[in-house]
């Protein structure tokens, strides 16, 4: 079977980091052609991959357009992801767009709609969907160890916004790119690692959210710039059958890289998933029936392999070719996470509840 040819939309940390090892890794992709604004980026990119300088686009249309372009990764900012997408989907070319999926629920709802009546194949980068022990704990939930869901406490931790930490006033402060912070950009994945884990439905959400630095050094080093999102976010969520949630959602955690903790309380076990532990500690651990309830003991889940960030790339491949497991996010996945992203953001202006 010849090789899917794609073409990369945005050379940024994620799409340098993630998406092009990927697509390099997959035997089933083939790097085409790739764009981005900065023009030192494209030719290093271009020159580490070998895509000729007739294949390196500045305007992202040319790209889609490009008759060597079968499908459409996109790995830009935030306010980029709408336009781009629908011009993908415009295309009919399939097409993979990072979280969160646009600015609004408005806009998730359009691109949805689009992506149904022309048929492309989309999916959806909620990445940690393809961590072994969190699809580990979804097959626990979904076989009824844990007997009926009461709740679950979820901690999504990071610590480069801390002032120590010296980060510039990158776009992820910007809200006019990003839209927002630490909900956006990270609480958006517990959204989704939630909703995957258990496969309930949110029904209201209420939340709050805290800026500890206003100011940032620009990126040229030539003044400070207004911090325009939110640093910290807490937000409690209901879900389908009475089952509640509460989140933690942080780039001010201090000693913590790219930390996740999720609990889950049922009637009959609890389960504790983890991503970056620490060393010796499992990242996933089970405390299930009898007599372990009474005695409080968790045991250490085995769980073959971690998370490879290729494996998202081949379940594209995998989602064109029609042989995908089904596990992969896609934007109806992505809409409903923007619905929930968005109940969020009203509740921390309103002061109140928001239904979904």
């Amino acid at each position: 079977m010849a090789s899917i040819r794609v073409g990369t939309i945005g050379l940024g940390s994620i799409g340098q980091g993630v998406h092009l090892p990927g697509i390099d890794h997959s035997p089933d992709l083939k790097l085409s052609a790739i764009c981005d604004i900065d023009k030192e980026k494209l030719k290093m990119v271009g020159e580490r991959y070998g895509i000729g300088a007739d294949r390196r686009f500045a305007d992202y249309r040319e790209l889609i357009a490009c008759a060597d372009v079968e499908a459409v990764d996109i790995a830009t900012p935030n306010n980029c992801h709408f336009q781009m997408a629908m011009d993908a989907a415009q295309a009919r070319k399939p097409f993979l767009l990072e979280k969160p999926v646009t600015m609004n629920a408005g806009e998730a709802e359009r691109l949805a709609r689009r992506a149904r009546e022309s048929g492309v194949k989309n999916m959806v980068c909620f990445s940690y969907r393809y961590v072994k022990a969190a699809r580990k704990a979804r097959e626990i939930v979904a076989q009824g160890l844990l007997g009926e869901l009461y709740h679950a406490n979820v901690v999504y931790a990071q610590s480069w916004g801390l002032k120590h930490a010296g980060t510039p006033l990158v776009w992820r402060f910007d809200k006019d790119v990003a839209g927002l912070g630490a909900l956006g950009d990270l609480g958006c994945h517990m959204l989704d690692m939630v909703r995957f884990v258990t496969q309930r439905e949110y029904v209201r959400l209420m939340g709050d959210a805290f800026t500890y630095i206003d100011e940032r050094p620009l990126p040229g080093g030539d003044g400070m710039g207004k911090v325009g999102v939110d640093d910290c976010c807490n937000y409690l969520a209901r879900m389908q059958g009475g089952f509640s949630a509460n989140f933690h959602i942080t780039r001010f955690a201090y000693g913590r890289g790219d930390f996740q903790r999720l609990e889950l309380f049922g009637s009959q076990g609890s389960l504790i998933y983890m991503l970056n532990p620490g060393p010796n500690i499992a990242p996933l651990s089970v405390c299930i029936g009898q007599p372990m309830g009474n005695m409080g003991v968790f045991s250490p889940l085995p769980v073959a392999g971690l998370y490879e960030g290729d494996e998202q790339m081949q379940s594209f491949a995998d989602l064109i070719n029609d042989c995908s497991d089904g596990l992969y996010a896609t934007m109806e996945d992505g809409l409903l996470n923007q619905k929930a992203v968005d109940a969020v953001k009203d509740s921390i202006a309103s002061g109140r509840w928001m239904e979904v």
